[in-house]
């Protein structure tokens, strides 16, 4: 595997992305935002469907996973996939239709193609829509997300059946989260997050993901993360190692390098198969963390929450 990744622009940056060829350019401050109607609403993963009104994401997280898609818009996976947002305006409508015409009853994860409550979402309103359709149908589904802006639709997934959240707490050193996650909330607020949707009636996981290798995987890092989710009354807790697919890959090394320089050679052999660290390393972060929930009361899914929680792998979707 090249860990000297080519450019992460893949147009000339004088170029005009492809994507402005159908979609309405917006700016809202920091953020570009690309309206565009969409081609499908319900997209099909390993784990049953994926629902998702933006593309990219303002929180900036380094390792992002679904970075990659942003290549097939003309725009670049790195500050692009930060600031410039795909917003599928028409998405309740498409949803509706999907939802009576090829739905199979599987479940649904909302927010594969970047936060859907991320800060677009405070502008352009659409998942009240979304969870309201969803319910009309009764699908099962869960929302994964980072963010707090959540809370205004609270009363609403709280009177969902079949509604559950994931929040992404992967560590709690804040040192870290600010290098790594710059947009998002500090892991004190996403715990208390956890805490206020569970206590308002609305069932809520945690999903650590993603430990990162030598960052943030020693013993104690592990332990003290593990205890803050099982005090926010978490109902599960699914641990998740980095994954770096093409995209995520180039993004996240550019700052390992930056900030880590002497971690890059590990990494290199940890990942040196592909987008998937090393097995045996996988295996024995994950046992460390399971055993862990186990000590703290917690389980993969408690028996009282039936919903699936865990957080799936990433798939790439339609990308409109």
């Amino acid at each position: 595997m090249r860990w000297d990744a080519p450019s992460l622009l893949d147009v000339p940056p004088d170029a005009r992305p492809r994507i402005e060829r159908s979609a309405l350019v917006r700016v809202h401050g920091a953020l570009t935002c690309y309206e565009v109607r969409a081609r499908t609403a319900l997209e099909r993963t390993p784990e049953g469907w994926g629902l998702s009104p933006y593309r990219g994401c303002a929180q900036a997280c380094r390792y992002c996973s679904v970075r990659r898609g942003h290549r097939y818009l003309g725009l670049d996976v790195g500050g692009d996939f930060d600031s410039r947002i795909v917003v599928r305006t028409d998405i309740v409508r498409r949803l509706r239709a999907e939802l009576a015409s090829r739905w199979d009853g599987e479940h649904v994860t909302v927010g594969v193609g970047g936060d859907c409550y991320q800060g677009a979402e405070d502008i352009y309103r659409l998942m009240p829509g979304l969870v309201t359709v969803l319910r009309e149908a009764g699908a099962p589904f869960t929302v994964h997300t980072k963010s707090r802006l959540i809370l205004r639709d609270a009363d609403l997934l709280a009177a969902t059946p079949g509604a559950g959240v994931v929040v992404s707490v992967a560590f709690v050193d804040d040192r870290i989260r600010r290098s790594v996650e710059p947009g998002a909330h500090s892991a004190q607020k996403r715990l208390e997050l956890v805490a206020e949707l569970n206590g308002r009636g609305v069932a809520c996981g945690v999903a650590m993901a993603p430990i990162l290798p030598l960052l943030t995987d020693s013993p104690d890092q592990l332990a003290a993360t593990v205890r803050r989710v099982a005090d926010a009354g978490a109902v599960s807790l699914v641990p998740h190692v980095l994954r770096l697919p093409a995209g995520a890959r180039e993004w996240y090394l550019a700052w390992l390098g930056e900030h880590h320089p002497a971690l890059v050679p590990r990494y290199g052999e940890l990942y040196a198969k592909g987008a998937d660290a090393e097995a045996g390393y996988v295996r024995r972060v994950t046992d460390q963390v399971l055993q862990l929930a186990a000590r703290y009361g917690m389980g993969r899914v408690r028996p009282e929450q039936p919903l699936p929680l865990a957080l799936p792998r990433r798939a790439q979707l339609t990308l409109l």
